[in-house]
């Protein structure tokens, strides 16, 4: 496939890029302060900025990343609009065309809470983790539910990181993360959670991305190094798992391994009409999951890729090492419209998590190549150093469980 620069433009450090779902629009989260940028996908015209004047981080040498962690921006587009809502340090606020407004809706105490944003499918409501209520550790086990419409605020589910919606509809997939194993779990678009999840080790992944026709999920991990896998949808057979970089070497970590690791950006992967990869060296990785193969573009003369999304139309958004911002054509557009009847048979497979029910207790889970009940986890006291580290953790439990 051929790869082709359309548009570059100046656009200072960004960390992440995140596109609209149906627009020519894309978000850029400034990597040295709490500021969002807006730009169009045709010339790369800067709209907007969120933040402007916000202060600048804190060296993370001096406080270990905490104030860009308590800092840093929550984003999320409205399904349809040209509407962007963003986390303020001290508000929550709303960028479109016309401007920028303070969100009304918003509790107080979630100014300076919520660390998650998302739309729900429809665009009618806006779901936010963690809940602005309860007590400093209570509020991390729910969400907040805002009612654009009425003002009102409701109680959700756990969820964190971001949420992907089948691009068919009619099914989302989030994370609840831990540092023992993370879940990912699959929902309706009226937040009932199902019984099928996938359980991946440890924590620190990148919010799920679904694939433009629907038959892949891919997620970006984790807090130990640079994973990436890739599931089938809707069988969540894992089709890809891969590390980027040199694996763990286990701790303590030498200097030359943390700094090839902290090379590798964060946000480097998209969904076009293939699943693109950027790399440290400035190369991006075309890989064809269909057909097990992949090809280097080598386009951005060796600048580092710090952040790439795709647009709804197949092209990607680049943010380089170099400041700069880059729009390419791929030379293929998703021309494969999401069938339905994949999300109609993962959800002929499962079943509802009762209201009442404890998650963890409920959910039929798989890493992508071995399945687990509850009453298989339950069951289960003997583990080796081969099977995942979860399931080691968990043995090791139900064994103290059953010594107590």
């Amino acid at each position: 496939m051929t790869v082709e620069t359309l548009a570059r433009t100046r656009a200072g450090s960004v960390t992440q890029l995140v596109c609209h779902p149906r627009l020519p629009l894309v978000a850029g989260l400034d990597a040295e302060r709490p500021a969002v940028h807006i730009w169009d996908c045709g010339e790369l015209r800067e709209l907007g900025t969120v933040g402007a004047d916000s202060t600048v981080y804190t060296d993370e040498e001096e406080d270990y990343g905490r104030d860009r962690v308590l800092r840093s921006p929550a984003v999320a587009w409205h399904p349809e609009d040209a509407q962007l809502v963003v986390t303020g340090e001290h508000d929550v606020v709303q960028w479109t065309p016309a401007g920028l407004t303070e969100l009304d809706e918003v509790p107080p105490i979630a100014a300076y809470r919520y660390r998650c944003l998302a739309f729900s499918p429809d665009g009618q409501r806006l779901w936010a983790y963690p809940s602005s209520s309860g007590d400093e550790y209570s509020a991390w086990e729910g969400s907040d539910v805002l009612d654009l419409a009425s003002g009102s605020v409701g109680a959700g589910p756990r969820w964190d990181t971001g949420v992907a919606v089948h691009p068919a509809g009619g099914l989302y997939a989030t994370l609840c993360s831990d540092q023992g194993a993370t879940l990912c779990v699959f929902a309706r678009p009226d937040q009932t959670r199902l019984r099928r999840a996938l359980i991946l080790d440890a924590d620190g992944y990148g919010p799920p991305m679904f694939s433009a026709d629907g038959r892949y999920l891919a997620i970006r991990g984790n807090a130990y190094e640079n994973s990436l896998e890739v599931f089938e949808f809707p069988s969540l057979h894992r089709v890809l798992a891969t590390v980027l970089g040199e694996p763990n070497p286990g701790y303590p970590y030498p200097d030359e391994w943390l700094d090839q690791k902290n090379a590798w950006s964060r946000h480097n992967i998209a969904f076009g009409a293939t699943l693109w990869l950027g790399t440290p060296n400035g190369t991006l990785i075309e890989v064809d999951i269909d057909n097990q193969q992949a090809v280097e573009h080598d386009i951005l003369a060796g600048s580092p890729v710090k952040a790439l999304c795709a647009t709804p139309t197949g092209e990607l958004v680049v943010a380089t090492g170099a400041g700069e911002l880059v729009l390419l054509a791929t030379g293929s557009a998703p021309t494969q419209t999401a069938d339905a009847e994949l999300v109609r048979a993962f959800l002929d497979s499962t079943s509802d998590v009762p209201d009442d029910g404890d998650l963890e207790d409920n959910l039929d889970v798989t890493d992508g190549t071995r399945s687990w009940t509850p009453d298989d986890r339950a069951a289960v006291t003997t583990a080796t150093d081969t099977d995942p580290p979860w399931l080691q953790l968990t043995a090791a439990i139900n064994n103290a469980r059953r010594q107590a």
